[in-house]
This record gives structure tokens, C-alpha cells and sequence, in this order.
């Protein structure tokens, strides 16, 4: 009955008998039920026995007859199999309660397979996934929280669920464990997408026909374990697709370890791939592994691959060709059980052309490529990004914002050159800066206080010219990224003008 009141199921109760199962009644008020009907002995009316004392109505639970509590928990296990949404339950030990006959369809398991055990262990890992609260230490108390969340059914194939997990307190208030209620929107999902009516999905938001596309791209990549090529501008959300791309395949339930390939040195970054035995190197005083084995399972995620040393570029293509590899300084091999997604913002073709990135190795990770466009390529979805950033520092700072036409106006009339990363900021900007509930544009900041109306037209990309190119890289010092800020393109449009333009150095 507990379950249900948290559920919001309103619920009638019907209750024949004595005095004794009327007080057995009470029990469904306390847990949430609207009404309950009974029938009480010969010569007790029902307002008196509702004008007795709670304690002569409340009967210790040790001494209600057996089968009245057997019937009761029959009664309310078959309320609850007929339920749309699948329903599990566990207390702060996370022993798992209640799995009912929904979420043995949406999961593949079986009631005799969980009920009992730990939740991570039965499911082997978290069921309620990264945002799992009982992660860690067990917490004294909890929220609702709301979230979608990907399985990967027993029987294979990826599910996307809508989640709801709510905290499970006794007549007390005491907190004594959580109930998770969740449903099935697959087919709901591919049929937006189909439709192309969908604003976000798997944390990426966005409806533009480009985006549909990699919405869609992402879903086909979901039955394949082939290697993925993302490209696109810094700040576009390379990452946040890769970690879609995993999420979606049948690898969802094992890791996700990210890597940037332009963060670390040559040796440093090589030890951080595969590891190293101890006294391979000088200070290596034990034993570690690399991210290809915290990614067994799952998948690996290089970032800014373009800039990967050669030296490590040869060691991943062995590692692409025969599904192996060698901890630095070790004498046997490991097999490597991961899926490689890789990033940059840069023309991969042209580092090959350039030499500055191996063309075998290029071949091998670029299987399926998937590009991600600029935020200048679909401003109609700046509003929708704008909401997403604002509902979610409501989330986390408890503030709530709107955004005024005049500085929509100005997001809108912008070239956003950092893309979603850059609009990001420049809500945070914002919300320091303003003084109430409203946005304006003068608490933006200044880059796009002088767009729109009071700049003439939109900013737009630049063609390039040699001339114009030489210059912004004297006055950056030869720092590609600056020079293409200063030319308002991506680095990945400048590489690729100074790979078809040899005469510019």
C-alpha cells in the first residue's frame, strides 16, 4: 500500500467483517487511500468507530490474522502487475522489495531473478544508472527525480526509459528505501524521429532537420559496434554524441571513458592508454591500468584525436587490426574489448594530406562518419537552448529566468563562434549579471550587446583570403586557434584553407 500512495494511485478500499478488520482499514488511510467502505459488527456504528481513540483502532501488525495479511499483499501485488509502468522497489540496503510483471517485460528479467538480491548486483550495475543515489554511501534521505534513462534488455537491444524515483518513507516519515517508476518510449521516439518532431534526444537538444540527422544517425549506430568519426566545430557537443552513441548500443551498460589525445604529452599520454607495468619507467612505482582496459566492455572515447603524437598514432592502429595491446614496459598482450569513438574540430583529411596524421589509421577510425553542424547553421534551435540552460540552472541554483525579446534578438542575430559551449557561457554571463527575473541585453556579454539593430546586419562567416589569413597569424603569433578567432571561422575551416593553400605559412 506504501508503493501505491507514493505512486499517486488513488485507491478505493473495500473492507467486510468485525471491528478488528475495520481497524485493519486504517492502515490504507494512513497510506494514502481516498475512501474506504466497511461493514462493521451488529450494534457499532461507523461514526462511532470513527470517534474512537487512534489507539484502540490501530491493531500492532503482529496481530492481524495471517491470512488477512497474506490477502492484502496478494491484493496489492495484483494492483500493481496491472499497471502500464513498470514498478521496482528497495530498501536503504538496496534489497530489492517488489519488481512487478511490467518490468519484466521492459527489462527481461524476472521477479525470482531480483527480488532479494542488491540492485546493482541482480542488474550488474546501477538500475537507475549514473544518477543512481545509492552509488556511494547510503544516503540519509532523497528527492523526486526525474530522468530518461537507457537499459539494455536480457535479451539484447537498447530501451529508452522515462524514470521516476521517489523516496519510500514508513508511517513515521522515517526514509526507508526508493521506488522507481518507469515506461517504455522506444517506439515512441522512433516514431518522432521518423516524424521529425522531437526537440531533444539523449541530452542533445535541438530539432533542426541537421540535428534529426544525427538524431537518426546515432539510433542506426545502436545495432553496430563499428568505429565513429565525429566532426565538427569546438563546441558543438562532440562529447555529448559520443557518450549518446554509447548510451544507445548494446555497450550502454559498460563504461564510457573519455580521453583528450591534445591534453597530454607524447609519454604521458601513451601511459594513459595502456597502462604501465612497474619500473617501466622512472617514477612507474606500481602497477596501472590504461583507459583501454577501464573501457573493457564499453567504449573508449579519443578526443581531439588529430592531435594524437605519431608514436601513439602506430600503437592504436595495431591495437584497431588485431584487438590487442601491451601495457608500456610489459611483455604479454591483453585484449582489448572496446568500441573506439573519435573527435576533433580539425580536417582529418587534411592532417592526412599533410602528413600530421597516419592514413591507414584514418581509414580505420573513420568507418562511419558523423558530422555536427554549427550553431550558426541552425539558429532555430537557440531558443530551445536557451530554455534548456535556463530550466536547468533553476534545477541547480533554484533561480528562475526568462530572457527578454531584445536580448533573444541578439542571441539570435550572433555568429556564435564557440557554438553551444559559447551560449552556454553567455547564459551563466547573463545570470550574474541581471538584476531580477528578466534578461536583458545589457547583461549579456559585450561581443552580443552590439549585434542585431544596434551593429547593422548579421555577422556571417568570412571568406578567406591569403592576405587576411597571413595577417591574423602574425598578429596571434602563429596560434592557429586564435588567428581563426580573429578571422570569426572555426579552426577546422582554417586548416582546411591553409591545407589547400600552400603559399600561406
Amino acid at each position: 500500500m506504501v508503493f501505491l500512495a507514493h505512486l499517486g494511485v488513488n485507491l478505493h478500499v473495500c473492507l467486510c467483517g468485525g471491528s478488528a478488520f475495520f481497524s485493519v482499514g486504517l492502515c490504507p488511510c494512513r497510506c494514502g487511500a481516498i475512501s474506504v467502505y466497511f461493514r462493521c459488527e451488529p450494534g457499532i456504528s461507523k461514526q462511532a468507530a470513527w470517534a474512537a481513540p487512534p489507539k484502540r483502532r490501530r491493531i500492532p501488525m503482529k496481530d492481524y490474522p495471517l491470512e488477512t495479511l497474506i490477502t492484502h499483499q496478494k491484493n496489492l501485488e495484483r494492483i500493481l502487475d496491472n499497471l502500464a509502468e513498470g514498478i521496482i522497489a528497495h530498501d536503504t540496503s538496496r534489497r530489492i522489495l517488489f519488481f512487478n510483471r511490467a518490468a519484466e517485460e521492459i527489462t527481461g528479467y524476472k521477479r525470482e531473478q531480483v527480488v532479494g538480491r542488491d540492485c546493482h548486483e541482480a542488474f550488474g550495475r546501477p538500475f537507475c544508472g549514473e544518477r543512481c543515489a545509492f552509488a556511494g554511501e547510503t544516503p540519509r534521505d532523497m528527492q523526486d527525480v526525474e530522468y530518461p534513462l537507457h537499459i539494455t534488455h536480457l535479451r539484447g537491444g537498447q530501451r529508452q526509459l522515462e524514470m521516476r524515483v521517489t523516496p519510500m518513507r514508513d508511517d513515521r516519515q522515517r526514509f526507508v528505501g526508493v521506488i522507481a517508476a518507469f515506461r517504455d518510449v522506444t517506439d515512441l521516439v522512433d516514431l518522432k524521429l521518423q516524424l521529425g518532431e522531437i526537440e531533444s534526444f539523449a541530452g542533445i537538444v535541438g530539432r533542426d532537420q541537421k540535428m534529426i540527422h544525427v538524431y537518426r544517425r546515432i539510433r542506426d549506430l545502436a545495432i553496430v559496434d563499428y568505429p565513429v568519426h565525429i566532426s565538427g566545430e569546438t563546441g558543438t557537443g562532440k562529447e555529448l554524441v559520443a557518450a549518446a552513441i554509447h548510451h544507445e548500443s548494446r555497450r550502454g551498460g559498460g563504461p564510457f571513458v573519455p580521453v583528450n589525445c591534445a591534453a597530454l604529452p607524447e609519454g604521458v599520454l601513451e601511459s594513459e592508454l595502456f597502462g604501465h607495468v612497474k619500473g617501466a619507467f622512472t617514477g612507474a612505482v606500481r602497477s596501472r591500468k590504461g583507459r583501454f582496459e577501464l573501457a573493457a566492455g564499453g567504449t573508449l572515447f579519443l578526443d581531439e584525436v588529430a592531435d594524437m603524437p605519431q608514436s601513439v598514432q602506430a600503437r592504436l592502429l595495431r591495437v584497431l587490426q588485431e584487438g590487442r595491446f601491451e601495457r608500456v614496459g610489459a611483455e604479454g598482450s591483453v585484449a582489448a574489448d572496446v568500441r573506439i569513438i573519435s573527435a576533433t574540430n580539425q580536417d582529418l583529411k587534411a592532417c592526412v594530406e599533410t602528413r600530421r596524421f597516419r592514413e591507414d589509421l584514418y581509414y580505420r577510425i573513420h568507418v562511419v562518419p558523423i558530422h555536427l553542424p554549427p550553431l550558426r547553421e541552425r539558429r532555430g534551435d537557440i531558443p530551445l537552448l536557451v530554455r534548456h540552460f535556463l530550466e536547468r540552472t533553476a534545477s541547480d541554483a533554484g533561480r528562475q529566468a526568462v530572457v527578454s525579446q531584445e536580448a533573444m534578438a541578439a542571441m539570435m542575430d550572433y555568429a556564435w563562434p564557440g557554438n553551444v559551449r559559447e551560449l552556454q557561457s553567455a547564459i551563466r554571463f547573463a545570470l550574474v549579471h541581471a538584476k531580477g527575473r528578466l534578461i536583458h541585453r545589457r547583461d549579456l556579454p559585450l561581443e552580443l550587446r552590439h549585434t542585431g539593430s544596434q551593429a547593422g546586419p548579421k555577422r556571417r562567416p568570412k571568406k578567406l583570403t591569403g592576405e587576411g589569413v597571413r595577417s591574423a597569424l602574425e598578429r596571434s603569433g602563429g596560434n592557429k586557434a586564435k588567428a581563426a578567432r580573429l578571422l570569426g571561422v572555426g579552426r577546422a575551416t582554417l586548416y582546411r584553407f591553409l591545407a589547400e593553400n600552400d603559399c600561406v605559412s
